[in-house]
């Protein structure tokens, strides 16, 4: 069996992730708006929404429209809480990005928070009838981009080590009552969205902490590519290629889209690449 290659951009330092991270976020908003009237995009919350707010920046520089009367920003997870709640990943989107960007507020899916009361079961079925399946319908059966962190144990989404949910092949959209980080009951998408019906999958992950995952998810060579176009942008920045280790030791390595290569993309700073990656 080929190995399977990703591709890496490493940025020199964590205040350059953001500008680096929306480079390929704005290719794939460019290639999503010249097929079709939609991009779709699926955003997970944590430290990650405070990256996007380089985004208009980015388009600006790339001389590319945004469009963002056009856009449809999705949950790759989120906590059953409201969005007031400090634990709401919508809430991080909100205050970091989409509230400073003139997408729609119809056009950015929240849970339906009338069902908080009920079960978490309800909240999934709901997110998944209401939300994921008619985006994915609207943009041929395919969300553009999925931009997802990854923790220090190797979780993506709400998708953590060991849990039985990394089996789950059944459903779009999973509930989790006993998630080993709190709150305890959450949404997530699951692999077959992620892997399956995702045209793009960015990863983005920051600090030393993050080494040791890097480390286990990517044999230790990694080939600089041709490809330094993101160079010229971010001075410094790399692009590589890497093989994913297999099998994936953890939740964040076991998301693979079928094409791999440019459609899997992990932007990381030095600091995590440190020992992690040999670029040659």
């Amino acid at each position: 069996m080929a190995p399977y290659k990703a591709k890496m951009l490493i940025a020199p330092s964590k205040s350059d992730v953001g500008a680096v991270l929306c480079d390929p976020i704005v290719a794939s908003c460019k290639s999503a708006l010249e097929s079709r009237d939609a991009f779709t995009i699926a955003l997970s919350g944590g430290s990650l929404p405070a990256f996007l707010q380089a985004l208009p920046d980015a388009f600006e520089k790339a001389g590319v429209e945004p469009q963002w009367d056009k856009w449809h920003v999705l949950l790759a997870d989120e906590r059953c809480v409201v969005v007031t709640d400090g634990d709401s990943n919508l809430g991080a989107i909100q205050k970091n990005f989409t509230s400073k960007v003139p997408i729609p507020e119809s056009q950015v899916y929240g849970i339906d928070e009338s069902l908080l009361s009920k079960t978490t079961d309800s909240v999934a079925v709901h997110y998944e009838e209401k939300v994921v399946s008619p985006l994915l319908e609207k943009c041929g059966g395919m969300l553009d981009c999925s931009v997802l962190g990854f923790g220090p144990d190797g979780h993506t989404c709400s998708l953590f080590p060991g849990h039985a949910l990394l089996e789950e092949k059944s459903v779009l959209v999973a509930p989790i009552e006993d998630s080993p980080k709190p709150p305890p009951c959450r949404i997530t998408l699951t692999f077959p969205v992620l892997n399956e019906k995702s045209r793009q999958v960015i990863f983005c992950g920051a600090g030393a902490s993050k080494c040791p995952i890097l480390q286990a998810v990517f044999e230790t060579d990694g080939v600089a590519t041709e490809d330094q176009g993101i160079a010229e942008k971010v001075d410094g920045a790399k692009a590589v290629e890497v093989v994913m280790t297999d099998p994936a030791p953890f939740p964040c390595g076991m998301v693979r889209t079928e094409k791999g290569g440019d459609s899997l993309v992990w932007v990381v700073d030095a600091d995590a690449a440190e020992n992690a990656i040999v670029v040659k």
